[in-house]
């Protein structure tokens, strides 16, 4: 399979992005709820990898430049910026789940809207 389509990334980041959309929406489970959240943060950092990439380019870490194109750098920073930050706040989500199920027992997202205090 020498040749992939040059929007395939795009697709795919589409399609990870939709179905954590409907993930969000419609399930009530909070861990599954978490899972949309990664995935759609994984569909965004797909995204951003795939708008920096070149045909035929080289990446920007060579002293000596060969000829040719070079792949962006900025993309790929803002997707490590993004992995970093989406990593703490799903930490901080699993957290706030754990502290949820100690005090009402259950993982349904309804019951953790009707706590009171």
């Amino acid at each position: 399979m020498d040749y992939m389509p040059l929007n395939f990334p795009f697709l795919a980041a589409a399609l990870l992005i939709g179905i954590a959309f409907f993930i969000i929406i419609f399930k009530r489970n909070l861990i599954k709820l978490i899972m949309g959240i990664a995935m759609m943060a994984s569909g965004v950092n797909l995204f951003l990898v795939a708008l920096g990439y070149r045909v035929g380019g080289n990446a920007p870490i060579y002293t000596n430049v060969p000829p040719g194109p070079m792949v962006l750098p900025v993309p790929q920073a803002l997707t490590l910026t993004s992995i970093v930050i989406s990593v703490a706040v799903l930490a901080l989500m699993l957290t706030m789940v754990i502290r949820i199920y100690r005090h009402t027992g259950s993982l349904d997202s309804e019951k953790s809207r009707r706590m009171k205090g």
